[in-house]
């Protein structure tokens, strides 16, 4: 199939045809997003308990890592 019979297809199409595909298009990648963040969001206290492994390692007895905002665990420095 060569450009030009592509492009003949895109412009014969009607334009609720190409909201269908983009509709689809559009749900596909929301499920996939969603399925992502369920996924990683199993396995980010694990991966949280090892990269600060070393810090806590380090800190006196009876101490612990405080953070009061979301970037700060990543300035720790």
């Amino acid at each position: 199939m060569n450009s030009q019979d592509g492009n003949e297809n895109l412009q014969r199409q009607a334009l609720t045809e190409h909201l269908k595909e983009l509709r689809s298009c559009l749900i596909i990648s929301f499920v996939a997003v969603f399925i992502g963040f369920c996924l990683s969001y199993t396995v980010i206290r694990p991966i949280g308990t090892w990269f600060f492994k070393p810090l806590i390692d380090v800190l006196p007895e009876g101490t612990s890592l405080i953070f009061t905002s979301y970037q700060e665990g990543f300035f720790f420095i």
